[in-house]
C-alpha cells in the first residue's frame, strides 16, 4: 500500500475513533444540575451575577491579616457563626468537614476552601478561632476582626447577625445569625449559598456543579 494511502486510512480511522468517543461520552454523560434543580432538590441558591464583596481587612486565626484576596484562587464555603454556638455552627463545621473528607477520598475534584467569619468578635479571639475550626477539619480557618467590618461583609453576602439576651449563655447573651453556607468562587465573588438543612450530599452536589460550570 502507498505511503499516502495508508496515512489517508489511518486518519480516517483516527477520525472515525474520535466521531465514535464523542457520541458515546455525549450518550453516557449524567446531565448537570440546572439552577432550578440545585434550588428545588439541594437548596443551593446561585445567583444570576456573581459579585465582589467590599474590600475588607480582617485577622486569620494564626494572627496574620485576611483579605477579600484571600478569597481568590480556589472555591471558598464560608459560614458566619460563632464558637458559643450551642447548636447550628457545630452541626454546620461538622457537615462541612465530612463533606472535605468524601471530596478528598472521590479524587474528583480539587478541594474547597472552608471560613469561619465569626458573629462574635467579643469572645472568639484568634486562639479561640483556632481551637475551635482545627476540631472539625485541620485546612478550616477561622476569621474575625472589627465588627463594624464583619458586619458590612456579611451584608455584602446576604447575612445578617445580631447580639440578643439569653439567661443561658455565661455571658449573657447569644448571636441570631443567618444559617447559610455562603459560596464565593475562585474570583473571590459572591457565587450563591446553601441554605438550611445542610448536609455532606447537599454541598457536594452543589460544590461539584459549579465547579464543573465555571
Amino acid at each position: 500500500m502507498a505511503p499516502g494511502v495508508r496515512n489517508t486510512l489511518i486518519g480516517c480511522v483516527l477520525f472515525m475513533a474520535l466521531v465514535l468517543g464523542l457520541f458515546v461520552n455525549n450518550i453516557v454523560r449524567k446531565p448537570g444540575l440546572s439552577d432550578d434543580q440545585l434550588r428545588e432538590e439541594y437548596g443551593t441558591v446561585v445567583l444570576p451575577a456573581p459579585r465582589a464583596p467590599s474590600p475588607f481587612r480582617l485577622t486569620r486565626d494564626d494572627g496574620s491579616t485576611f483579605t477579600e484576596a484571600d478569597l481568590r484562587g480556589s472555591w471558598t464555603l464560608a459560614y458566619f457563626g460563632f464558637t458559643h454556638c450551642p447548636d447550628i455552627c457545630p452541626v454546620t463545621l461538622a457537615v462541612l468537614g465530612e463533606a472535605r473528607r468524601q471530596l478528598a477520598e472521590s479524587n474528583g475534584h480539587e478541594p474547597f476552601d472552608v471560613a469561619l467569619f465569626t458573629v462574635d468578635p467579643e469572645r472568639d479571639t484568634p486562639e479561640v478561632l483556632a481551637e475551635f475550626v482545627r476540631y472539625f477539619h485541620p485546612d478550616f480557618v477561622g476569621v474575625t476582626g472589627e465588627h463594624r467590618v464583619l458586619a458590612t461583609l456579611a451584608r455584602d453576602v446576604s447575612v445578617a447577625f445580631a447580639k440578643v439576651p439569653s439567661d443561658h449563655d455565661p455571658d449573657g447573651y447569644v448571636v441570631d445569625h443567618t444559617g447559610n453556607i455562603v459560596i464565593f468562587n475562585p474570583r473571590g465573588h459572591y457565587h450563591g449559598y446553601i441554605r438550611l438543612p445542610h448536609t455532606p450530599e447537599r454541598v457536594l452536589t452543589a460544590y461539584r456543579t459549579l465547579a464543573d460550570r465555571f
